[in-house]
C-alpha cells in the first residue's frame, strides 16, 4: 500500500515537473522562469526524498540539502540579477547615503 502511494506521488511530482518545465521554456517573463526553475528544484528534493523512502535508506538526505542550498543560491541570484541587472556589484557599500 505505501508503495503504490510512494510511486503515485513520483508521478505526480513528475507531471508537476513536466509542467514547470513548459514555464520555464515558455516564459512569458524573466520573473516566471526563475519562479520555474526553483519550483523544479524543490520538486527534485521532493523526488529524491521519495526514493529515498521507497529504498529505506538516509543516504540521500546530504544531497537534499545540497540541492536545496544550490537552488535557493541560485534563485536569489537569478532575482538579483533580474532586479540590478548585476549577480555582485563591485565598490562596496553601495547603499544610498
Amino acid at each position: 500500500m505505501i508503495s503504490a502511494l510512494l510511486t503515485a506521488s513520483l508521478v505526480i511530482l513528475a507531471l508537476a515537473m513536466l509542467a514547470c518545465l513548459y514555464r520555464l521554456l515558455k516564459g512569458p517573463t524573466r520573473s516566471d522562469r526563475v519562479a520555474a526553475l526553483d519550483t523544479i528544484g524543490i520538486h527534485v528534493l521532493a523526488i529524491i526524498a521519495v526514493v529515498s523512502m521507497q529504498l529505506n535508506t538516509q543516504d540521500f538526505l546530504e544531497i537534499i540539502l545540497v540541492i536545496g542550498i544550490l537552488t535557493f543560491i541560485g534563485t536569489t541570484a537569478l532575482a538579483r540579477y533580474i532586479e540590478r541587472g548585476v549577480v555582485v556589484e563591485e565598490g562596496g557599500d553601495t547603499h544610498d547615503r
